[in-house]
């Protein structure tokens, strides 16, 4: 195996305290993704000795608006000494922000070629701080059929587009597989075109966004398939166990090893 498997402390082990959560999914041999640091006792999830794969990297903040350009990357310089102390090499980012039920704080329905323009150059300014702290913002793809109506800048080919057009080492792709196939299909070709800019990968199955195994995609085939082309990245379980945590961590690790 060439990837590293990890695993959402958001989304497993809902039952547990969120640091032991942490703990448990360490102790299953997964890095561990964290979403809003802001939520979360960092010195503590330090201390269990995890290796964090990912967390949130901005709390506030837009691509394109001047007051919402300025909080992202307010917030962002925030996320990177927050990353600090939880040692987390990757930021995730999305085409806005959203609320905690995962709708964009500023909708929006059609973008205009000006806003392009804005969300790239505000992506530049995200990356250098990433690089200049040796750190890699990841702008993540969503669904808005489902998920996160709304949301600008969300599709794979919306994010290629702009990772593509800042070409900087301090941002990269989250390439979401669930939320790509609910917007766009087509998953392998997908990971074959986006292969030179991701940063991480994440999976879920659909419908339902629960472990590999449990709907329509065939996730041992993109395992193959991320095999063949040496990808060497980490591959992340953001989704709900379907049943028990510890046995959708098991059905994932089989799908991707096995």
């Amino acid at each position: 195996m060439t990837f590293r498997l990890a695993a959402s402390a958001e989304m497993l082990f809902l039952d547990l305290p969120f640091v032991e959560r942490v703990a448990r999914i360490h102790d299953r041999g997964f890095e561990v993704e964290i979403w809003d640091w802001t939520t979360k006792d960092l010195a503590a999830i330090a201390a269990t000795g995890a290796v964090i794969s990912s967390m949130t990297g901005y709390v506030r903040g837009d691509l394109t608006t001047a007051d919402g350009i300025d909080e992202l990357l307010a917030t962002a310089k925030d996320s990177l000494e927050a990353a600090d102390v939880i040692d987390a090499p990757r930021l995730n980012l999305h085409g806005t922000g959203l609320d905690p039920h995962g709708l964009p704080v500023t909708p929006r329905e059609h973008v205009t070629g000006k806003d392009w323009l804005r969300a790239a150059d505000t992506l530049r300014r995200v990356a250098e701080l990433g690089e200049a702290a040796g750190r890699v913002f990841t702008l993540e793809n969503l669904n808005t059929s489902v998920d996160h109506p709304g949301t600008p800048f969300a599709t794979a080919a919306d994010t290629i587009a702009l990772v593509e057009a800042v070409d900087s080492p301090g941002l990269r792709l989250n390439l979401d597989l669930y939320h790509a196939q609910i917007g766009e299909g087509n998953l392998i070709e997908l990971v074959r075109r986006a292969l030179p800019w991701i940063g991480e990968i994440q999976v879920a199955d659909v419908p339902g966004r629960c472990e590999p195994g449990t709907g329509e995609i065939r996730y041992r085939a993109i395992a193959d398939e991320l095999r063949t082309l040496g990808y060497d990245g980490v591959v992340g379980l953001e989704g709900w166990a379907s049943a028990d945590s510890d046995a959708a961590l098991d059905s994932f690790r089989a799908t991707f090893t096995e």
